[in-house]
């Protein structure tokens, strides 16, 4: 849990750093961006290791991990950044402990109970109706952007869990951004900006820091801590994520927080707090 708390404390700035860059550019060009920037430290780092090369059936799996946490959620959640608030997007974001539970039940040996699963639909519905609340009724461009990258993250999540205790977390990511380097880097020079280059220095530092951080290191501690406590318990700690978002986003880019959002966090907050302290059982416990 310590170890995931780290990691989810770097993911935590994704949103606001995302929604500074996509200012000067385009969501398409940010995501595939980190990725593309991101693929050229893992192979440094690969080729200083030299670990063995993955099998076959990891090569298959590795390709679902950079389809869902290299491409689907960093594209998805730059785009939602230009629709919507960092502060409304770590609350809809708050759904994600949720559906990587769910994706983790059902390809791996873990099953929690029923007091689990309740918990966590309530927690999704506090999300669902903030979101109805602050699009006027209706989900706007964001919130399906969001959406998306909910699913493409829990996918990712979950995959890359499994493989890391077989491969270690580190590999998981760095052969994943590897594999999706060909399908990211000419999309990635299609979708540049004109003017990028004159852009403030605070721009590049927060590009810098998704591609280095939030696209690579991070993804070291988060994967090795759902490998070693479980994907169900481990990714409640995604909790923290929207307090590490909120204060960032007050903090340094100007975001009010409203009433509202304070309140659907508090009732997300409660939900996965008390879904954490439910039971989850094995399949071979369960004969």
């Amino acid at each position: 849990m310590l170890i995931g708390g780290l990691g989810i404390a770097t993911f935590g700035l994704t949103l606001p750093v995302t929604r500074l860059v996509v200012a000067y550019s385009s969501g398409t060009f940010v995501g595939l961006g980190r990725a593309v920037f991101g693929a050229l430290l893992a192979v440094v780092v690969l080729a200083i290791v030299r670990p063995g090369f993955p099998s076959r059936p990891q090569l298959l799996r590795l390709a679902v991990v950079a389809g869902g946490v290299v491409i689907g959620f960093p594209v998805l959640a730059s785009i939602a950044m230009g629709h919507v608030p960092a502060s409304h997007g770590a609350v809809v974001l708050g759904v994600l402990p949720l559906a990587t539970a769910v994706v983790g039940s059902l390809i791996s040996h873990e099953r929690p109970s029923l007091g689990f699963w309740v918990c966590g639909a309530l927690g999704s519905l506090v999300v669902v109706l903030f979101a109805l609340n602050e699009g006027g009724g209706s989900f706007g461009a964001g919130d399906f952007a969001l959406v998306g990258a909910i699913g493409a993250a829990s996918i990712g999540y979950a995959v890359g869990a499994r493989l890391a205790i077989e491969m270690g977390g580190w590999q998981v990511i760095s052969w994943a951004l590897v594999l999706a380097l060909p399908f990211s880097i000419v999309p990635m020079l299609q979708h540049a900006p004109d003017g990028w280059r004159e852009a403030p220095v605070s721009v590049w530092l927060g590009f810098a820091y998704l591609c280095a951080v939030s696209q690579y290191f991070g993804f070291f501690l988060w994967y090795k801590s759902l490998a070693l406590g479980g994907i169900a318990r481990v990714s409640q700690v995604q909790l923290l994520q929207p307090f590490v978002t909120f204060a960032v986003a007050a903090a340094f880019f100007g975001e009010s927080l409203t009433p509202g959002a304070l309140l659907a966090l508090l009732g997300v907050s409660v939900a996965v707090a008390l879904g954490r302290r439910m039971p989850i059982r094995s399949r071979a416990q369960n004969g």
